[in-house]
């Protein structure tokens, strides 16, 4: 019968393993280093352009469509966007109604003007960029049933600046609205006078306030729209001269900024100063309309301003 052995083993006397065989000579192995917490870029998606914008009161991102679609104001906090002249139109006249004047009208460079750049190489950029020949749209439509002489003036135009094309191509719409017995609405978005025509520019304030003076006297009504903004010298001549002055909600309406305001008065301003709601509140306009309400609420002014002209007519 064949006997088992066993090996008596005393604890901390067992046979230590071989060690592992020293690594071959050469250079040392290179190991990756650990990157350091906050050296790491997080990897952004890429949100194509033209499809989403984010609104700069309630900081909500709106699908461009959707915004179009709601007339550029914002779903949730209903902040107004800057909206183009032919934007405008088209959602206030109905359709095909609309007669456009002087569409070929386009600013010369009487002075010469030049600085970073030259008057006629901002014309033509922009021009190129906005498809428009100047700052403001003419025309006669129809808003339902009240034809109208109608002005809309695009701020993405050398910032709505009222040049000398500007204050013509509004003097001669006021003017046919008077020959025609025709309201006439403005609706105004501008930066002021036109720096790059001198003193051609601020002649403009004069002409356009002398044609709404005839305007006036056949007792014909002008209704002023005060979009964001309206300030200096298109505020200080047509724009706040109209039988209503309505404005859109939160547009800043104004003549010279807050700062140049606050350092000629060496006073604090109010809250919220040179702000459509301010504004209504003190009594410099009349009415602040919604855009997506704006064309039931003109036709609602032009039914009471016109009701004493229907009863003229009506009587023969």
């Amino acid at each position: 019968m064949a006997t088992t052995t066993f090996t008596k083993k005393r604890l901390g006397l067992e046979t230590p393993e071989s060690a592992a065989p020293p690594p071959p000579p050469g250079p040392p192995a290179s190991f990756p280093k650990k990157p350091k917490i906050g050296q790491t870029k997080a990897r952004k998606r890429d949100i194509p352009e033209g499809l989403w914008t984010k609104c700069p009161k309630c900081s909500v991102m709106l699908y461009d469509k959707e915004l179009d679609e709601n007339l550029k104001v914002c779903q949730r906090c209903h902040h107004h966007f800057p909206i183009g002249a032919r934007e405008r139109i088209h959602s206030l006249v109905e359709t095909c109604s609309f007669q456009e004047m002087d569409a070929e009208m386009t600013s010369v460079d009487v002075l010469e003007f030049t600085g970073v750049a030259s008057y006629a190489t901002k014309l033509q950029d922009y021009q190129k960029s906005t498809g428009l020949k100047d700052a403001v749209i003419t025309g006669v439509g129809k808003i339902n049933s009240h034809k109208v002489a109608l002005g809309v003036m695009d701020f993405n135009f050398l910032g709505g600046s009222m040049g000398s094309v500007v204050g013509e191509k509004l003097t001669r719409m006021i003017e046919t609205g008077t020959d025609r017995g025709l309201p006439v609405i403005i609706i105004s978005t501008s930066g002021g006078a036109r720096m790059y025509e001198g003193m051609f520019s601020l002649m403009q304030m004069a002409k356009t306030c002398g044609a709404l003076a005839y305007h006036a006297k056949q007792k014909l009504p002008y209704l002023s729209v005060l979009t964001h903004p309206t300030t200096a010298g298109v505020m200080a001549s047509f724009a706040s001269v109209g039988d209503l002055i309505i404005a859109e909600p939160g547009a800043m309406i104004g003549f010279a900024g807050p700062r140049v305001i606050k350092d000629t008065t060496q006073s604090e301003l109010p809250p919220g100063f040179q702000t459509a709601e301010f504004l209504l509140e003190h009594g410099l306009i009349d009415a602040i309309v919604h855009r997506k309400e704006m064309k039931e609420r003109l036709c609602y002014y032009l039914d009471f301003l016109t009701e004493g002209q229907r009863q003229m007519a009506a009587l023969g």
